[in-house]
């Protein structure tokens, strides 16, 4: 069942098991800072849930539950998923993560990031990916910097008129993109 490996996390598929501690770490405002500046109830988080095993069983990307490799504990997501949000960047892939924050500043969002990438493009063969923060985010901004992916444009997320940057990087951009 696991999808990726990392040094210290496995992104793995979602389970309905997963919802107890999916919904402790939703709750906090701090993981939905951006763009909602709250944390989400029981039952956006069960919906949250819910749309991504439909997503799974369907073989459209979504994010993995991103688990403590020594551990065996859910610390949020990680993955790749597509952003039908922006329109404007269509067609494409991103990749994104939401970790709870007793878990901030370790480095775990780049190294699954990066994880994520590597399955992108080395075993699904994408030729880019983007991934698309609120700039007013420093900390997620920083993660794709640290990714080697470089900006692509300012824009808004329609309807919202929230400010949203968009980065990106390609498939010869990034070292692992061949490796078997």
């Amino acid at each position: 069942m696991t999808v990726v490996e990392t040094a210290r996390l496995v992104l793995r598929l979602w389970e309905w098991g997963d919802l107890e501690v999916l919904t402790e770490i939703f709750a906090k405002p701090e993981v939905w800072q951006f763009p909602f500046r709250r944390g989400f109830t029981d039952k956006e988080t069960a919906d949250f849930l819910e749309r991504a095993l439909v997503k799974q069983e369907a073989g459209i990307p979504t994010p993995w539950a991103a688990e403590l490799r020594d551990a065996d504990r859910v610390v949020g997501y990680v993955g790749l998923s597509v952003p039908e949000f922006l329109p404007e960047v269509m067609p494409a892939v991103e990749v994104g993560w939401r970790l709870d924050p007793g878990f901030w500043g370790r480095g775990l969002a780049t190294e699954g990031a990066a994880g994520a990438l590597d399955h992108g493009f080395g075993v699904l063969g994408l030729e880019q990916i983007v991934s698309i923060y609120q700039p007013e985010n420093v900390a997620s901004g920083r993660v794709m910097e640290r990714l080697g992916m470089i900006f692509d444009r300012d824009t808004v997320f329609p309807g919202r008129h929230l400010a949203l940057r968009v980065y990106r990087i390609r498939r010869d951009e990034w070292p692992v993109a061949d490796a078997p």
